[in-house]
């Protein structure tokens, strides 16, 4: 430091390291902040969601733009921002909140919340822009509101043979993957909240071999919105949608979840919990291309109202890429997507692993590059995939 002192530019220790005054010397400084910034904004290679005695990881969700990623530990929401800081926590209901999803259009959070039980299947619409600090009570906050979901209840309660006793129709246990994209068939337009059910893994019934995916416009939302309140469960939701869709996949244990659209691939991805079926193969991942139209035709499987055919439902047919089962036609990819995952764009995605037992459940991230093989579809990405 005694020779920079002699020299030309003379700078005090105490004030400036090594680094700072390089920069000084070479004329950087002014763009430092810039620097700075962008680096500050940039999707970390990889991230943990701490560790947490709420219940294992459920989802995630990533606003690209506002630099936070959100964790659903099934009881406990958790928000972090890109530099791996806890910003915080939302915690304080005894539903199971599954999967999530980042609206940019509102700036808001969804996911999926459910009280099979009280056969009270929500959408959890959280304002994450007011999430600050560690602790902070769903009950006791406006943040936290929910959307009901009648038609979720209609299929889970339903009694199909008339001798009343609950039967689920299409296996329905309720509700998980939920993730916003364009309508199906459509890759341009409005966006559309999709919601997929939770099917009960039953290798006995032949009407669960669909997964089924509703789409609904929640412009008009903010009227159904209210407190939760598990002792008196509330009612209050659209009584319409957008859309119902079924996609043959084999059954799988609790359906969908993990649901995402991917707007660079043009397609959605449904990470699942493998199947049990022989008859199938049991992939772990599925995917629809979005321009792919839905078509009317036979719901293999659910028998129709008279008895004498099929049910009559709109089909979307699974992307033509991955492995593929010659006995069933069904194509996915051996990929774990079950408890996270989630595109950030240009083929990127964040895919979660689960980790830890009882009081101790963790999930890490990993930033991985989508390759298109069918055994290996994601490789780590690396910086310069983000540059």
């Amino acid at each position: 430091m005694e020779s920079r002192r002699q020299g030309h530019f003379l700078i005090r220790a105490v004030m400036f390291d090594l680094r700072l005054a390089a920069a000084i010397v070479c004329g950087l400084l002014v763009t430092a902040p810039a620097v700075a910034m962008e680096q500050s904004t940039r999707p970390p290679l990889s991230q943990n969601g701490g560790t947490w005695d709420s219940g294992h990881v459920q989802g995630i969700a990533v606003d690209v733009k506002g630099g936070y990623i959100y964790y659903s530990f099934t009881t406990m929401l958790a928000k972090y921002d890109f530099s791996g800081k806890l910003i915080g926590t939302l915690e304080g209901w005894t539903g199971h909140l599954g999967d999530l999803d980042f609206n940019p259009a509102d700036g808001k959070l969804y996911g999926s919340l459910e009280y099979g039980k009280e056969q009270a299947f929500y959408i959890a619409v959280i304002d994450v822009s007011r999430l600050d600090r560690v602790g902070v009570e769903a009950s006791k906050t406006e943040i936290f509101r929910t959307v009901y979901l009648p038609e979720v209840t209609k299929d889970f309660a339903a009694d199909m043979d008339g001798d009343g006793k609950v039967d689920h129709r299409y296996g329905c246990s309720g509700i998980d993957g939920v993730g916003f994209g364009p309508a199906f068939g459509r890759v341009d337009g409005e966006r559309y909240l999709t919601v997929a059910y939770g099917v009960y893994g039953d290798n006995s019934r032949d009407d669960n071999d669909h997964q089924v995916l509703l789409q609904y416009d929640v412009s008009g939302w903010s009227k159904f919105a209210r407190p939760l309140n598990e002792a008196e469960p509330h009612h209050s939701g659209p009584k319409t949608l957008h859309g119902k869709h079924f996609v043959r996949t084999g059954n799988t244990t609790w359906g969908v979840q993990n649901l995402s659209y991917d707007d660079s691939l043009q397609r959605w991805f449904m990470g699942v919990y493998q199947g049990k079926k022989p008859s199938f193969p049991n992939y772990l991942l599925f995917a629809v291309d979005a321009q792919a139209q839905p078509k009317k035709g036979d719901l293999v499987g659910v028998r129709s109202a008279d008895g004498k055919g099929w049910e009559q439902a709109q089909l979307l047919a699974l992307a033509d890429d991955g492995l593929k089962d010659a006995a069933t036609g069904v194509r996915g990819w051996n990929q774990k997507g079950d408890v996270g995952f989630q595109p950030v764009g240009r083929g990127l995605f964040y895919l979660s692993v689960n980790s830890g037992g009882k009081g101790a459940q963790t999930s890490d991230l990993t930033l991985m590059r989508w390759t298109g093989d069918a055994n290996r579809p994601f490789v780590p990405a690396t910086l310069e995939d983000l540059r």
